[in-house]
């Protein structure tokens, strides 16, 4: 498996991977999920329905405990993360993935897979940091004023050390960047490598115990992502810091 996305074909000029088709498939499910939810709400809630409010309430609670009134336009956007990496790592277990392959001219030997975890790509990984960011500070000028947002930057109060500070500050906005993208794809992508080895060695058991791994992995990761998203929003949208 090479480290970047496999090209399966073109639209238009536009190279679709095997990433992008499993990121396709990651939003269908999220879709068919939310409508049949939405479908069997009920008094009495089934099983279903009682997975998906745990889950719901658990991140609103925490928000609300953690950013107390900003909680209201943080947590859609925790949630949407969790739910949306967790299922994108997730998909990668099932039967097809990686296994489903195919030859083309330019292929090694075991060909190109059709689909592959769109978390084991650094370009979804990385889009998905970028958006974090980009919305943390939207809130940030939103929330405290656009002045204000700009002293954590760029300020002249005791010169020059509060400079270096803001200096240090816009460092660390770049490497949210780098930790956000290069944790979730690493981990992904290592385990997704992991439990192909294994197949290949003994595809009867052998990977079990790995598949195990990589559910914990997933969930893992996606509480790591979503959490940490929560943690910059509310330390961005707070006056006092």
């Amino acid at each position: 498996m090479q480290i970047g996305p496999e090209t399966l074909f073109s639209i238009a000029g536009f190279p679709v991977t095997n990433t992008v088709i499993a990121t396709v498939i990651a939003d269908i499910v999220i879709i068919t999920l939310v409508l049949v939810v939405d479908r069997v709400v009920a008094l009495k809630p089934g099983r279903i329905q009682n997975a998906v409010e745990a889950i719901v309430d658990y991140f609103r609670e925490t928000t609300e405990e953690i950013a107390g009134e900003r909680a209201s336009f943080i947590y859609p956007w925790v949630l949407s993360f969790f739910l949306f990496i967790l299922i994108s790592n997730l998909l990668a277990q099932f039967p097809g993935f990686e296994s489903i392959r195919f030859q083309t001219l330019t292929s090694e030997y075991h060909g190109v897979p059709f689909l592959r975890a769109a978390t084991s790509d650094l370009n979804f990984t990385l889009a998905l940091a970028v958006i974090s960011v980009v919305v943390t500070h939207y809130f940030s000028i939103k929330y405290i004023g656009i002045k204000a947002y700009l002293t954590r930057f760029i300020t002249f109060k005791m010169f020059p050390i509060f400079l270096f500070v803001g200096i240090l500050e816009f460092v660390n906005e770049i490497t949210k960047l780098i930790s956000f993208s290069f944790r979730l794809f690493g981990n992904i992508f290592a385990g997704e490598r992991v439990v192909s080895t294994m197949y290949d060695l003994f595809p009867f058991g052998l990977p079990l115990p790995f598949i195990i791994l990589e559910i914990m992995v997933a969930l893992i990761q996606a509480i790591v992502f979503s959490m940490l998203t929560m943690a910059f929003m509310h330390i961005k949208t707070d006056k006092s810091h």
